[in-house]
Order: C-alpha cells, then structure tokens, then sequence
C-alpha cells in the first residue's frame, strides 16, 4: 500500500494547466486545461483526443473518482480487476499514461516505493517522514519562492508536485527516533 496522507476533503476536480501555476508554483509539462467533474466528461475529454472508451478506462476512472486520494498503479488495478479480472496491468499503465497526458491525472514519489497516481486538480506538494513514512500535504505558497528563484537563476521551471521533500514528521522527532 501506498503512504497515508493527510489531505483536505473539500477540492475542486478542475485539470490544471500545467503551463500554469498553482499558488504560484509552475509546473510540468504543457497540458491543455479541461474542466472535468465526473468520469463521464474524463471519457468525453478521451474521446475529443482521439481515445477509445472502453470499460477497462471506465473502472480505472471511476475508481480515481471514487477515492481521489494516491494510489500507485498495482492499488488501482487491484480495485479494477475486483470487478473486472481479465484487466491486465499493463492495461492500467497504459490508460494512466493517456489520462496523465490528458491533463486528468498526474503521478508523484512519495518515498521509495512506487509512483503514485491522483487527479490533477488535487495536485500539491509533499513532506516525507523518513522513519515512519507518514506522508504530509504541504502547501503550494511553501514553494513559491522556490519556483521563483528556480526560474530567475536558473531558467528553471520546477515542478514541486512530482516529488516528496523528506524529513522527520512531528511524532517521530518528538519520539527521538534516528535512521
């Protein structure tokens, strides 16, 4: 399984521009911009590119929609083949390549362990605890400076929400825990 993460539960399913910036931060590639709310404008959005819908998207989809939490490839075709077990995970990559080329999600590290995959509107940055791997959401204003400097010194653009930032969590800091 993936780290836990705290995360706010109110959030808006817009795609972000990745030309743009979030808070001020850049980041990633260029995306085109989409408003989806549902799985239904996701597969419009697939079939305005070109795409196929088909039913292995469809679960895939609705099982982002369902938990928009992180969720690393072998999670989300755990849930997909819960309902569909003829859907390989080659299947599951290759639909997450679309969507994140699509602007719907998008993948981070968090830690050593597998990428993992939310919706792009959810997008933001992250602390690591390096001993008990709790996964924090860190605000996007936290980086803007980053970005900036980034950008100005080094004609940079970074993309903060790609990867964690590691560290000691409160708990274990408090606990006097070492590596």
């Amino acid at each position: 399984m993936t780290p836990s993460v705290m995360e706010s539960e109110g959030w808006s399913r817009q795609v972000r521009s990745y030309t743009g910036a979030v808070m001020g931060v850049p980041f990633g590639l260029d995306t085109p911009q989409h408003d989806v709310h549902s799985v239904d404008d996701v597969l419009a959005l697939v079939r305005e590119s070109g795409g196929r819908v088909t039913n292995s998207r469809r679960l895939l989809l609705e099982a982002i929609f369902d938990d928009p939490g992180h969720h690393s490839a072998e999670d989300l075709a755990g849930i997909v083949q819960a309902r569909a077990p003829d859907v390989h995970l080659s299947t599951i990559y290759r639909n997450l390549e679309e969507l994140e080329r699509l602007g719907v999600v998008v993948h981070s590290h968090l830690g050593h362990g597998p990428a993992t995959y939310h919706l792009a509107a959810t997008a933001h940055c992250h602390f690591v605890c390096e001993h008990c791997g709790t996964a924090v959401k860190a605000p996007d204003e936290l980086f803007v400076n980053l970005a900036d400097r980034a950008q100005k010194e080094f004609g940079f653009a970074i993309d903060p929400h790609h990867f964690s930032i590691f560290g000691r969590c409160r708990n274990c800091q408090g606990a006097g825990t070492r590596g």
